[in-house]
């Protein structure tokens, strides 16, 4: 049968596993954070099936942005649309420069029949560079302020936990 002091063994070693464990996430979300301003990469979630079966609806997707200049044919790319509506995420299947270093996109979603009615006239792009089936639920739902007010308590806790002052031995 354990000692009280062998229990005290135990679970300090437990906190410090935790702590460090937690420690190593605040890092990489530091190193991510960073990583995403400097490279231009952000998140974006689909919400229809156009691009189906290849990126199924629920889908989280890292992007980044480039020059349309560096587009192929074949690679998914989020444009914008006109004022007011989403960007739209679609297969490109033909790149035109036009004048003033503008480029005319026509794009495709992989479960429709035909391409989108007019091409996007864009000077940038944001590239699909990696995609997650079903991942944008959770993100979804963490963002949605009673969520965030509970991650926003539970970090607050475990800071004063962490600080807190122990007892010498």
């Amino acid at each position: 049968m354990p000692t009280d002091a062998s229990r005290k063994n135990i679970l300090s070693r437990v906190e410090d596993g935790v702590l460090t464990l937690l420690a190593l996430l605040g890092v990489v979300c530091i190193i991510a954070t960073t990583a995403a301003f400097a490279l231009n990469i952000s998140l974006i979630m689909f919400k229809t099936g156009s691009m189906s079966p290849t990126i199924p609806t629920g889908s989280l997707a890292v992007v980044r942005q480039i020059p349309a200049s560096e587009i192929e044919v074949g690679e998914v790319a989020t444009v914008p649309r006109d004022a007011g509506q989403l960007p739209v995420t679609h297969r490109v299947v033909s790149v035109t420069r036009i004048d003033g270093g503008s480029y005319s996109i026509e794009m495709q979603g992989d479960a429709n029949d035909s391409p989108d009615p007019r091409p996007y006239v864009v000077t940038e792009v944001r590239k699909v560079l990696w995609h997650a089936p079903g991942l944008a639920y959770p993100v979804s739902s963490i963002s949605q302020p009673k969520y965030m007010a509970g991650i926003t308590v539970a970090a607050s806790f475990l800071v004063v936990w962490a600080f807190w002052p122990r007892k010498q031995k």
